[in-house]
This record gives structure tokens, sequence and C-alpha cells, in this order.
């Protein structure tokens, strides 16, 4: 068994949730391992990973609201204590923001396919307000 790994890019249009589960499956598939563990990783610090669910778009609605309204833009009264703010307003709270998620996620393999529930998505959880294009790397053996 040997090990595979790719590197997936991901347009982003601004904050919100960006699902690439069909990419992953489709990686995963074609690598040929039967068992093992899919590992994948995005290179950034101001956007991270999730699993979450992929049945009704408002979860992804509510999530974003939610994590705007707990680390607001550096423009908020609340946020006066943030030093970082050359790089925008958006910049330090997604730093918070992605330190608070994740930046990478272990999911199992088991008979060629990563072993995800019903309604679990992979997600790439974009935290800035412009459009970046990140780079996420999967790695499965």
């Amino acid at each position: 068994m040997t090990a595979k790994q790719t590197t997936l890019a991901i347009a982003t249009s601004g904050q919100g949730l960006y699902e690439f589960t069909k990419q992953a499956e489709r990686f995963v598939g074609e690598a040929g391992i039967s068992t093992g563990l899919c590992t994948i990783y995005v290179r950034h610090t101001s956007c991270s990973l999730l699993i979450q669910e992929n049945a009704d778009p408002e979860v992804q609605t509510d999530l974003k609201n939610f994590f705007a309204r707990l680390v607001p833009p550096t423009t908020d009264p609340s946020m006066d204590y943030i030093t970082h703010t050359y790089e925008g307003p958006d910049d330090m709270p997604a730093h918070i923001k992605a330190a608070l998620t994740q930046v990478s996620l272990s999911i199992p393999v088991s008979e060629g396919r990563m072993v995800l529930g019903r309604w679990q998505g992979i997600y790439l959880f974009e935290h800035r307000n412009s459009a970046h294009s990140r780079e996420i790397i999967l790695h499965v053996s």
C-alpha cells in the first residue's frame, strides 16, 4: 500500500462555507487504498476546515452568522483591543476564527471510501471578506 497525496485549489468569494466533499471522495476512491486514513490540511491561517451537515444550507448560514457575532471585525467597538489591523478589519478576526476551529481533519477510510456520516460534508470555512484561492492538501495512506 502506497500513500497518495494531492492538492486542491478552492476559490472563495468571501466569508462562508465551501463544500469539497465530492473532490475528496473522488481522490480517495482513485487512490486505491482500501483501509486507511485520509488527512486533509489547509495551508492558510485565516480559514479553516469543518465536517458539518450538508443537507440543510441554513446550517452553513447559521454557522457563518454565529462566528460573525462571536468574533466581529476590528471596526466593532468590542474589538478595540486588537493590534493586528494593517491587513484589514477582517484579518485578525479571521485568525481568531481559524484558531477556534481546525486546519486539519482525519477521516477513516474503509473499503476505499471515507467513512462519513449520512449528512456530513467537508467544508473550507473562509473567514476573510475578499476572494481567495486556498490550497488544501489531501493525503491518504
